[in-house]
This record gives C-alpha cells, sequence and structure tokens, in this order.
C-alpha cells in the first residue's frame, strides 16, 4: 500500500531481547482455531443505483479447524457495520458485542477437527471507509482491519484462508475479486461472478472491486520458465483512461521481479483505477490491485504495488510489529525496479530522497514495536511515511551495503522462495534468520541498530593533515556519535580521501567503538576529507570538522559567516577557539526551532572549519548559533535548492 499523503559502544544492548522472540512473535499469530476457507454470496446489486446506499444482504460459510478444544468462537464483527441475522451447521446461537460475533457450537470440539459455521448478516447503509458505493464505483478496502466491517471473519493478518466469492450485480457492472474468475452466469437482469482463489488470503487483502461500465483490457503474462504457460492480467479501467502504459510496464515489472524473487506467485495479475475516494495511492489486494485515479501512468506506483505480491501478500508480515517486511521491501522494491529500467543514478537519488525525507520527518520511534503486535496502532502510524516505508527501504540499501550486491540480492531471492514463508507469515526475526544462514555471520547487531532501536546516528568528525616530512603526510581522522536518544550505530563507513592532485582514493574502515581514531599515511599530499561520499549510510546526520589550522593563531572567539551562502548542497564555515572550550553548535529553523546539533564536544584552541550538508533540509532560513563558555554568536544562512 502506498500513502498519497507524506505525511558509546558499551552502552549498545541487545534490544531484539525486548521485543518479540520467536516462539512469542508466533503465540499472538495462533489462536483456537484456523480458518481455511472464508465462502461468500453476496447481493449487492442496489448499492449501484442512486442513491447509492451502502446496504447490501449476505450469507457466509466459514470453514475452520480447530487447534484447541472449544465450544464457541468468537470473530470480528463491527456492530455500526454488520447485522448478524442467524448461525446454521455447527453454530447454533450467538451474541454480537463490541464488535465481537460470539458463536455457539452444537458441542465441544477436539484439536485438528474441521466445523462449517453459516452465517447469514446484513451490511448497514453507512459510511464505514471499508465498503464503498460511490456513483456506480463499489469496492472495499480493508487495511489494516476492514474486513470486519464488511464480512466476519479472524480479522488478523496471520489466520490466511482460502475465498470463494460469490456476487449479484446488475448487467452492466463489471466486478474483479481475489483469485480466478471461476464462472460468471446471468439470470434475469442480474449476473453473478464466482471468484475463487488457489491460495490463501489474509483477511485485509480479500477485495471486490467494480463499476458499471467499467472497461476490462485482458492479456497474458507468460512465464520465463515455460513460455507455453501462462497467466491472465486484467486491467480495469473507466473507458478513455489511458492504459497504454501499463499493457506495457506491469508485463516488465513482472519479469524483473521474477527474476529477482522467483516467478510470479498467484494465477493473475490484476490492477483496476478507482475514483477519488479511494483514500491511498495504491492497495496491493491479493491478485486484485487497486490504483488511485491516473494510477496506470505512474510506474513507481505501478512497482510498487506490485511488488506486495511477492512481499506482503505471498509473504505476509505475521504481526502488525512487522508491517516493514511489507511496506518497507514495497518501497525498496519499487527504487530497485527504478535502478533496472534507468541507472543506478536514478536509484540512488531516488534513495537519497527517501533518506532525507525520514530525518525531516522522524516521529522517533523504532521500526519495530512490539506492543503493535497486540494493540494495533492507528493507521497514520502503522503507515507512517518516514518510518515504516522510507526508513524501512533505506534500512534495506544499508543492509545492501554491508552484505555487497551479491549476498544481498541471494538473502532476497532465498527469503521469498523460502518454502517455510511462501503463501504464509514471516516476522521481523525469520528475515534475520534468512540473512544469517545466506551469509553464513550473525547480523543481528545491524538489526538491532536499525529496527529495535529508535533513530539514528549523529556524527560530529574531525579530522587533521598533518606534513611528517621526507615527503609523507599522514591523515587523523576521529569519528564520533554524539546520539543521545539511542543506541551506539557500529557501521563500516567510507572516507575519501582527495589529493592535492585532485585524485582520490576511497577507504572502508570498521566503526565499531565510540569513538574512535584512524591514521593514514601517504607519499602525497592530501587536501581534504570526505565522510561517507556516496551516502550509503542515508539514515545519519553528520559534520565534518578540520582541525587546529597550525599557521593561524585565534586571536579570540569568532564564528564567521558561511560561505558559499546562500547555499546548495553544502556549505562550509570556520570558528576559533583561543582556548580549549566545550563548543557547541546548533542550528536553528526560521521558527527558532533547534532542528540539529552539529557539534557538543570539548575542542583545543585553534581555528576551525565544518562543512555542513543540506540533505534533510528544506529551502529557507537558517540560523547558526555557536556556544563556547560564555560566548554565543548567531550567523543566518539561506538554503536555496
Amino acid at each position: 500500500m502506498l500513502f498519497i499523503f507524506l505525511s558509546a559502544y558499551c552502552l549498545q544492548t541487545s534490544l531484539h531481547a525486548v521485543s518479540l522472540t520467536s516462539d512469542t512473535a508466533h503465540w499472538y499469530m495462533k489462536h483456537s482455531y484456523d480458518v481455511l476457507n472464508y465462502k461468500l454470496n453476496l447481493d449487492i446489486y442496489n448499492t449501484y443505483f442512486s442513491p447509492y446506499s451502502k446496504a447490501f444482504t449476505a450469507r457466509e460459510v466459514i470453514t475452520l479447524r480447530v487447534d484447541s478444544a472449544l465450544n464457541s468462537i468468537s470473530l470480528n464483527a463491527v456492530n455500526t457495520s454488520l447485522q448478524i441475522d442467524s448461525v446454521r451447521d455447527a453454530g447454533v446461537s450467538f451474541t454480537h458485542a463490541n464488535d465481537t460475533l460470539k458463536v455457539q457450537l452444537n458441542r465441544t470440539y477436539q484439536p485438528g477437527e474441521i466445523l462449517d459455521v453459516r452465517i447469514s448478516y446484513q451490511h448497514k447503509n453507512i459510511t464505514d471507509n471499508a465498503f464503498y458505493s460511490i456513483n456506480g464505483f463499489v469496492y472495499t478496502d480493508c487495511p489494516p482491519e476492514g474486513a470486519r466491517k464488511w464480512f466476519p471473519c479472524w480479522d488478523r493478518p496471520a489466520d490466511k484462508a482460502l475465498t470463494d466469492i460469490t456476487v449479484k450485480v446488475p448487467l452492466t457492472v463489471r466486478l474483479g475479486s481475489t483469485g480466478l474468475l471461476s464462472d460468471s452466469t446471468i439470470t434475469a437482469d442480474s449476473l453473478y461472478y464466482h471468484w475463487v482463489s488457489g491460495d490463501p488470503v489474509s483477511t485485509y487483502l480479500i477485495t471486490l472491486t467494480s463499476k458499471s461500465g467499467f472497461a476490462i483490457t485482458k492479456k497474458y503474462w507468460h512465464h520465463p520458465s515455460n513460455p507455453n504457460d501462462s497467466i491472465p492480467l486484467c486491467l480495469y479501467y473507466t473507458p478513455g483512461d489511458n492504459i497504454a502504459n501499463a499493457m506495457t510496464s506491469v508485463p516488465l515489472i513482472t519479469d524483473f521481479y521474477s527474476l529477482k524473487f522467483g516467478e510470479y506467485p498467484f494465477e493473475k495479475i490484476g490492477f483496476a483505477t478507482l475514483n477519488g475516494s479511494f483514500p491511498w495511492g495504491g492497495m496491493e489486494n491479493q491478485t486484485m490491485v487497486n490504483l488511485q485515479p491516473g494510477g496506470y501512468s505512474d510506474n513507481s506506483l505501478i512497482a510498487h504495488e506490485h511488488s506486495h505480491q511477492w512481499f506482503g501478500d505471498m509473504i505476509t508480515c505475521g504481526t502488525w510489529a512487522d508491517i516493514w517486511l511489507n511496506e518497507g521491501f514495497g518501497t525498496y522494491c519499487d527504487k530497485l525496479y527504478t535502478e533496472y529500467s534507468i541507472s543506478y543514478i536514478a536509484y540512488k537519488s531516488a534513495m537519497n530522497t527517501l533518506g532525507s525525507y525520514y530525518l525531516g520527518h522522524n516521529p522517533g520511534l523504532p521500526i519495530y514495536n512490539p506492543s503493535w503486535a497486540i494493540h494495533t496502532p492507528s493507521a497514520s502510524l502503522l503507515y507512517s511515511t518516514a518510518l515504516i516505508y522510507d526508513k524501512g527501504a533505506c534500512v534495506l540499501h544499508q543492509l545492501r551495503y554491508v552484505l555487497g550486491d551479491s549476498l544481498f540480492f541471494q538473502t532476497m531471492n532465498a527469503y521469498a522462495l523460502d518454502t517455510a514463508l511462501r503463501y504464509k507469515n514471516a516476522v521481523t526475526l525469520d528475515f534475520i534468520a534468512k540473512v544469517n544462514q545466506v551469509s553464513g555471520q550473525d547480523y543481528q547487531w545491524f538489526f538491532d541498530e536499525w529496527v529495535y532501536a529508535p533513530n539514528h546516528p549523529v556524527y560530529s568528525n574531525t579530522y587533521n593533515i598533518r606534513d611528517l616530512g621526507t615527503g609523507l603526510w599522514r591523515v587523523d581522522l576521529d569519528l564520533k556519535q554524539i546520539q543521545a536518544n539511542t543506541v551506539f550505530f557500529r557501521m563500516p563507513v567510507e572516507v575519501q580521501i582527495v589529493f592535492a592532485d585532485a585524485t582520490d582514493t576511497l577507504i572502508k574502515v570498521n566503526n565499531d567503538t565510540n569513538p574512535q581514531e584512524y591514521s593514514f599515511t601517504f607519499a602525497r599530499k592530501p587536501s581534504a576529507l570526505g565522510f561517507d561520499p556516496n551516502r550509503n549510510i542515508l539514515l545519519k546526520q553528520s559534520s565534518m570538522v578540520v582541525g587546529v589550522n597550525e599557521a593561524l593563531k585565534p586571536e579570540g572567539f569568532a564564528l564567521h559567516q558561511n560561505e558559499p551562502n546562500p547555499f546548495k548542497g553544502s556549505t562550509s564555515v570556520n570558528y576559533s577557539l583561543p582556548v580549549e572550550a566545550n563548543m557547541r553548535l546548533v542550528l536553528i529553523d526560521s521558527s527558532g526551532k533547534q532542528i540539529r546539533t552539529m557539534l557538543n564536544r570539548t575542542q583545543k584552541a585553534g581555528v576551525y572549519k565544518m562543512e555542513i550538508t543540506a540533505d534533510d533540509l528544506a529551502p529557507g532560513t537558517y540560523f547558526l548559533q555557536m556556544q563556547a563558555g560564555e560566548f554565543t554568536e548567531t550567523k543566518k544562512m539561506l538554503l536555496i535548492k
């Protein structure tokens, strides 16, 4: 799913110990029964005519297998949306209160037994943001827990089931749903669609998508492993919409993801464009993706939603605490397709944008919040663009940087092809286990930092260039993290040494203590040092101070005007300390809010130079304030883009 709005090392602890363990996570994923099939028979005929009522009648048969002895079952069914009329088969009576339908069974069932519960119910004429009926468009939209508003179900992502859906509509209506169209029949003035899913699906990924007068264009996608084997590719749209781009791009995107993650896993590829009431940019319903109006022209949106068929639909997050396995992966795969179809430069530019958006909108939470496995948070938090989508995608980019391309893509492929996870659910620890298995190393430390801990590192680095004589020069580098609201971030770090002859060299070091010093000796004169020049660590703030200039003697405390000013991308500022002092340098926005601590450390007397990057800053006026002992000075800076 994609929103259309953007809304010291010894201190590091084993943070995953406070998260759900694998056994605990699976405990939250289980309940007293396992739904095997939802069979729905819906009469939504009258919802297509003015005044476009949302009321309909329905019958449902839930087939389930008992996990622990029980004589009743509880289902999610929202009282304001659903009216339960009766229960039958194994169900003999019911109560419906507090959005829970409790069905009393005809006897006590033992583990392993399979039973059917038949329910007759009505959907009320109510706007519930799950069942939509607007000017001939009728569709459902369920994330994260909206399915319980249009049919009784166990509405948690871990209980996947098959679906068998029959829908009565007027003859003019074209309707798509989950799975394959088994048959369609006409009786008098009514058309009955019968859709059957051959693969289990989470309730929030079940959909109805329809419109009176919908147009459908159909072609076939051929499996790369067997070109004679094909599946239908169906695009639903309002007549007059331009679908030419999607007819070309969807097969190409499917080919690309099939190469990277194993062949497309379902029996149909379906897309539909809806109306302006659709609340997202797109929604990855299994085999039937819904898009906003105009979505067929947006390859980035198509690539994001289509990637969910692998990551989100085939392998679904086990709990809402693991939602980044859906949305972080979908966002990253979209950018991977940019890399494949355009260039690595375009991919990297897109990833830089994600990292900058996170830095500017970070809510201060970890990606993984164990309480979300038990208590579903608000949709705005669960689907936080900065935290779940953008930071999640950036974590995968940084994992690619740490592992290297070969191991990273082996891991992604092995994760997608793991038979223990395909068509089932995964929790974060499952993905970590796959990384460790493929790499042959323990990367728990990486996820402790980037997934289980909040926020990100803030680097305050210093370097000096010293002439050793006899044609040798030494670069001394001091890496220091100064964040106070999270752990120390252990990472491999690249530094770029630029020489006086305009050549350069790239050195990678392991930053595993805080602070940490490095020295490099060269037989040619260095002129500058760059920290993480390729911005492989997207989730960071950093400053680089050139150490004491011994050729200059400071006459007093001073903060000089940054150059250039106005500036784009980066600027530099010089400051002086006549004596050793606790030096604090902060960046303040035009409202007076302190938005970044550039430096906060004791420094010796000297003249210093700091580089300031603006990757995460919006254009506008800023103030750089220096505090050293009793001395305070502020300079105005203008960022333009």
